[in-house]
């Protein structure tokens, strides 16, 4: 009899976490609201951290558990259930939660200071629906400089890596207190790196013409006025940016010039950066009706999105 009793009760639970699940997905609709658990494989290639260390047993609070390494897809970012094939699971695990059985513990991945599930996600899924606020765990951390804020979604990570990329570049260069009209900003990772590069082989062939070698700083600054500014200044003349929606000046100078070294390669040293600037821009920009689709196909891939 008391079985039959928890078993009613845990399929009821599991109907309104379902029932819960469509409506935040409807609300999502109206609100943009991104509504995806994160996938942990998502974020260690943003984010490639450097190292596992095993933590051992604690007790973690829920909130903080933002996304799953495998099961990213059967639950929704607050981990309720997606999927009506989770009841058999997930309904097994309620009624275990109300006769008070003890289950063993979940195991964690934790990076920038939020949790993702190795193993236990319909536990997590059952103890977020029944209020609970903490959980024991088997924690193995993964080693970040990057902190990550428990509603983070993917762009926010990457914005906060292109963030702290920024940050360490602009410390170590000083070229924003040096040339303030020199901004550079990224909308990808790694960017940062390329920039590096450059100074270095410009410095390289500044050098080729001088007795003495120059420091690491002059040949930035003689990048910044030589190089990189006058193909921002070809960015703005031919209105480049308006093809590339979402994109910076910084973006498209890396773009261009490696558009140019492959044209350099291909039809020999003749080829200027503002034919490779023009070429760039008409292979691979976008114009309004080309813009105005885009948003259309992404609009129907969200209503129509496989559930």
């Amino acid at each position: 009899m008391a079985d039959g009793y928890y078993r009613a009760r845990a399929k009821d639970d599991f109907s309104r976490a379902r029932t819960r699940e469509v409506l935040t997905e409807i609300l999502s609709f109206l609100t943009q609201e991104d509504t995806e658990l994160l996938p942990l494989d998502d974020v260690r290639k943003i984010l490639k951290p450097r190292a596992e260390v095993y933590r051992g047993m604690k007790t973690v609070p829920l909130k903080l558990i933002v996304g799953s390494e495998g099961r990213y897809r059967d639950f929704n970012k607050n981990f309720l259930p997606r999927k009506g094939s989770l009841r058999h699971r997930w309904e097994s695990i309620d009624q275990a939660h109300h006769q008070s059985v003890i289950l063993p513990p979940i195991m964690l991945y934790e990076i920038g200071g939020v949790y993702f599930v190795r193993d236990g996600n319909h536990r997590v899924s059952v103890a977020r629906t029944q209020g609970v606020e903490f959980i024991d765990a088997e924690v193995t951390a993964l080693g970040s400089d990057i902190p990550l804020s428990r509603r983070a979604t993917r762009r926010d990570i990457k914005r906060a890596l292109i963030n702290f990329e920024k940050e360490q570049f602009y410390k170590e260069t000083g070229i924003d207190r040096l040339r303030k009209d020199c901004c550079i900003e990224f909308t990808e990772t790694g960017r940062y790196d390329d920039i590096r590069e450059h100074i270095e082989v410009h410095k390289y062939y500044v050098n080729l013409h001088r007795q003495g070698e120059i420091s690491y700083q002059e040949g930035m600054l003689s990048w910044c006025d030589h190089v990189y500014r006058p193909i921002v200044e070809i960015i703005r003349k031919e209105r480049i940016l308006s093809r590339f929606p979402g994109r910076t000046e910084s973006d498209l100078y890396v773009w261009i010039v490696r558009r140019w070294d492959e044209l350099k390669n291909r039809y020999g040293q003749g080829i200027s950066m503002q034919s490779a600037a023009e070429d760039f821009s008409a292979k691979h920009g976008r114009g309004l009706l080309r813009i105005a689709w885009d948003v259309l196909k992404a609009f129907f891939r969200r209503i129509f999105r496989s559930r």
